[in-house]
């Protein structure tokens, strides 16, 4: 089979980074024919006028909806799109010029129906959005699993890097209404439909992610309210490392406990033997001082508002056998 590509993109009040995201597309080192169809999901900032500077350069179509999500805009958007193969994006991804070389080279030596590729920093960031980067994709924080991995049993694509086939778009009807966590909700029911999802290392982009350290604890608090609602829906997929970050808090918070009324020194130790190692990573990793010093910060926030986030989630949803929907409305969209 031909595959076809059509790059889907949501956006929602963000014309700065469509900009930026263009822009890649234009350098992009292939002579493969795509299509990019952004949908704008009830801004009330128009990306309108930027994507029409493009429209001589690029395959680009536009369409604006009512705000239900980012979800249901990639559905909307899949549902509009001329390809068979739908690429999704953030719009505040940057894509390498080898980007769609590398998608091609990997789906054509092992086909799949659903991939995902990993995120970095590019060298324009801000050295904070560096160091929250460094956080969110270090294996010594979050294991690998946003695709920094190579030998992930069963990798789970998110969807600001995401490729998902026509029919597998169609058969799983695409994303539920919950977000986050409608990326991963929808790789499980993939694989209870029988596909196989996986992760193409080489296939990376540059992820601005959030550029305040307010906006990155909103956001990953919000990550750790909707992993015990996922685990409710799929079981199976439960695991011992989800309570990773919650642990990390409740012994951090006793290890200073034990130092201030009791002198006791050797759990602080290892928490602060965790940081030095991190610092370290971070220092080779980034190769700055400075985003190394924020390293520490971003892991603590990332760690504590996932943490709660997770903890409080767990209590209403898996002991007290909370309806989600109805006790987190801002997890869902209607």
């Amino acid at each position: 089979m031909q595959l076809q590509y059509s790059f889907i993109i949501p956006v929602y009040n963000r014309p700065d980074e469509t900009l930026e995201l263009l822009q890649s597309f234009e350098g992009l080192n292939t002579n493969t024919h795509f299509e990019i169809v952004i949908v704008e999901d009830g801004s009330s900032i128009s990306s309108k006028e930027i994507v029409d500077t493009f429209s001589d350069k690029l395959n680009i179509s536009y369409y604006f909806k009512k705000n239900s999500g980012p979800g249901d805009s990639r559905n909307y958007g899949m549902n509009m799109a001329k390809g068979n193969y739908f690429i999704i994006l953030d719009s505040d991804c940057i894509l390498p010029e080898n980007y769609l070389t590398e998608v091609e080279k990997s789906l054509e030596a092992d086909y799949v129906d659903c991939f995902g590729g990993p995120d970095a920093a590019h060298h324009s960031f801000t050295n904070l959005q560096k160091a929250i980067n460094f956080s969110m994709t270090s294996f010594i924080t979050t294991g690998g699993i946003r695709g920094d991995k190579k030998s992930l049993d069963k990798f789970q694509p998110r969807s600001f890097n995401m490729g998902i086939s026509k029919e597998a778009f169609e058969a799983s009807k695409g994303f539920g209404n919950i977000h986050p966590g409608e990326d991963p909700d929808l790789s499980i029911r993939l694989w209870n439909l029988g596909y196989i999802t996986k992760l193409i290392p080489e296939a990376k982009v540059f992820h601005k992610r959030r550029i305040s350290w307010s906006k990155f604890y909103i956001q990953v608090n919000k990550f750790g309210l909707v992993r015990p609602i996922l685990n409710k829906w799929h079981p199976s997929t439960k695991k011992i490392t989800y309570w990773f970050p919650t642990v990390f808090c409740i012994g951090f918070i006793i290890a200073l406990l034990l130092l201030l009324l009791f002198n006791f020194k050797w759990l602080f130790y290892g928490y602060l033997l965790y940081f030095v190692l991190a610092f370290t990573l971070a220092l080779v990793s980034t190769k700055s001082l400075v985003v190394s010093v924020l390293s520490i910060p971003a892991i603590c926030i990332q760690f504590f508002g996932y943490g709660y986030g997770f903890f409080k989630s767990t209590w209403a949803v898996g002991v007290l056998n909370r309806n989600p929907e109805t006790y987190f409305p801002k997890l869902f969209f209607k």
